[in-house]
């Protein structure tokens, strides 16, 4: 009986883990890409009345560039679309924060993109 009631603890913990649904994640195309690249940026939001702003970023140390959309909470679009176009060489780490009514960060996802240099660059 104790085995048995383990085992269907055990299998109720992985459902609710596996079941469980980030706040926000974030897809970016293209993972490499040459100078001067555009990118989109899919962001999925979990829709919850407490968020307001999501800010997309892509910053490479020697580059950056923002985005921020306003979110109407529970009533959002699950999915948004971010496009940053003609970004120069470098490593980019891209952003995705969720902002709620308090103003301070609810979720935030993080991706890597490379955007190389041109051969018709040199």
């Amino acid at each position: 009986m104790t085995a048995r009631c383990l085992a269907l603890g055990m299998t109720f913990i992985a459902a609710v883990v596996t079941g469980a649904k980030e706040p926000v994640s974030i897809r970016v195309s293209p993972a490499f890409s040459y100078a001067p690249a555009n990118l989109v940026i899919q962001a999925r939001i979990e829709p919850d009345g407490d968020n307001r702003a999501m800010e997309v970023i892509a910053d490479s140390g020697g580059f950056y560039r923002s985005s921020t959309i306003a979110l109407e909470g529970d009533r959002a679009p699950r999915t948004s679309r971010f496009e940053f176009r003609s970004l120069p060489p470098g490593e980019y780490e891209i952003t995705a924060t969720v902002i709620g009514a308090d103003g301070r960060q609810r979720a935030i996802a993080h991706r890597q993109v490379n955007v190389l240099e041109s051969g018709a660059a040199r």
